[in-house]
């Protein structure tokens, strides 16, 4: 039982430990903010400096009897006078004694005292933006109290006082400023900023569903990660052959996802795969249209089909013709073969989206569709349908159920569980299976660092002009024979 609880204990601070280092910003703000704040009010904060006069308390003993009496006396008694420093009449006597210049409650303010336990010792400490000030009100207040005392503590009809409040150590003039403190100050604020912000990216971390680590997307799903995209914000603005026969971080990542396609339904020669997204804007027309230039790269004969017919982008990033595409072919308009454009120097044919139809669940859904897919399956070694994203319309969902199944993209720190897990949930709904997931525009990832993914581009991008590209490092071509017997005319 104690092993458990032990390993529990380690488990809930690994996971805080987590938190911060993946919320470190939000904790160097929080420290940048309150040393920020801090260091202001110092640099603003009028000097201040102190001066501290002494009186000690004293009766006047006739025998060792009397003496220790008297300085229990003594002793409860400088309490009492500490008290009368704060008292309005004190203030008024010293005001006069000071010139009349100065406003009493504003001394009141500016006077404390401190008594040293067990002793008969009373510290009166002046404080003021001007060393020597602070001193004359010290001393002042000193003296006054010292006369205050001599008269109550005088009996009526009696000359000698039977305590007396002597002044042992007189008020001196400081150099040194009492406050602001500026060590101190930043100090604490440091450590509040601190404490703050690991507060603050805890709370972060624990409110927030996103999917930004393996153990996120495994805890939604069994589907393996196929892909994890780099970071690469000039990619997206130059062609696809181009950029993807370099080599760069960019174009060796979706070499890797083309690689872990190949165990993807492997007793099947042609290949039919859905690539969508929970939502708009996480990349799954850049994945396809990525992914499909760089199996073609391979040598592999890939089919990419614009199935996303609400808001088609592949066209205008490869930079062909939009007119002519799924649209035409599925009303029978034209024949596939005349319908598909090659792009650049590589065996990748494209559908585009055709004319924009005012039904486009009814076209995907239709029997030209599932015969669309049919002669698409027998011609190309891998086909690519770009569908629209899953939880806003069902196409995409429709559309795997008819393929091998559909590739989620999700986007790193922005899907959430709960729309990874409703995606998939309409996905199964129709039968149709989730063969792997790509995460997409995460940082890139540190050596020996699995928390977080590394890869990256936008939903969004300019159109692609043609460019031949260069043969790519992957799985070996295909029988040559059957791409020679099936190639459609251009």
């Amino acid at each position: 039982m104690g092993g458990a609880e032990d390993d529990g204990t380690h488990v809930e601070l690994k996971d805080y430990w987590l938190a911060v280092r993946h919320r470190w910003r939000v904790v160097v703000a929080s420290v940048a903010v309150a040393v920020a704040v801090a260091a202001a009010l110092t640099w603003q904060a009028t000097p201040q400096y102190a001066s501290t006069a002494s009186i000690f308390v004293s009766t006047s003993p006739s025998d060792a009897a009397d003496a220790y009496t008297g300085n229990l006396f003594a002793t409860q008694r400088v309490s009492s006078y500490a008290e009368l420093v704060g008292k309005r009449k004190l203030a008024e006597r010293v005001a006069d004694n000071l010139g009349g210049g100065i406003d009493p409650a504003e001394l009141q303010s500016q006077v404390s005292t401190s008594v040293n336990p067990d002793t008969v010792i009373l510290e009166i400490t002046a404080t003021d933006p001007d060393p020597v000030q602070a001193r004359e009100i010290a001393q002042a207040y000193a003296q006054a109290l010292s006369d205050e005392v001599a008269v109550l503590e005088t009996p009526q009809g009696k000359n000698d006082a039977l305590v007396q409040a002597s002044i042992v150590d007189n008020a001196q003039v400081t150099d040194t400023p009492v406050s602001p403190r500026p060590v101190r100050n930043l100090g604490l604020a440091l450590v509040l900023g601190l404490l703050v912000g690991l507060g603050l990216a805890v709370l972060r971390e624990l409110l927030d569903t996103t999917l930004k680590s393996t153990e996120d997307v495994a805890a939604v799903t069994p589907a393996p990660i196929l892909g994890r995209i780099n970071a690469d914000s000039t990619a997206v603005r130059r062609p696809p052959a181009e950029v993807l026969a370099s080599a760069t971080p960019w174009s060796e990542s979706f070499r890797v996802l083309r690689t872990n396609m190949q165990y993807v339904e492997v007793d099947h020669d042609q290949k039919v795969f859905v690539v969508t997204s929970a939502l708009p804007a996480e990349g799954k027309s850049t994945t396809a249209v990525n992914l499909a230039v760089t199996l073609a790269q391979a040598n592999q004969r890939v089919a990419l089909i614009e199935c996303d017919l609400r808001r088609p982008l592949i066209a205008e990033r490869l930079g062909l013709d939009a007119g002519v595409g799924t649209t035409s072919v599925l009303i029978g308009k034209v024949h596939l073969r005349d319908a598909l454009q090659k792009y650049a120097d590589t065996d990748l044919w494209v559908l585009a989206s055709g004319p924009i139809p005012p039904n486009p669940s009814e076209l995907l859904q239709s029997n030209a569709m599932e015969k669309l897919i049919g002669e698409l399956r027998d011609d190309f070694d891998i086909v690519i349908l770009d569908a629209p994203p899953l939880l806003p319309v069902t196409d995409a969902a429709l559309l795997a159920a008819r393929a091998d199944g559909a590739l989620i993209v999700i986007r790193h720190g922005k899907t959430t569980k709960d729309q990874l897990t409703h995606a998939i949930e309409r996905v199964e709904a129709v039968d149709a299976k989730v063969v792997g997931v790509v995460v997409n525009l995460a940082p890139a990832r540190k050596a020996g660092r699995s928390y977080g993914y590394g890869y990256g581009y936008g939903y969004y991008a300019y159109g692609y002009p043609s460019r031949p590209a260069s043969d790519g490092s992957g799985k070996p071509a295909r029988d040559g024979r059957r791409r020679g017997r099936r190639k459609p005319r251009s």
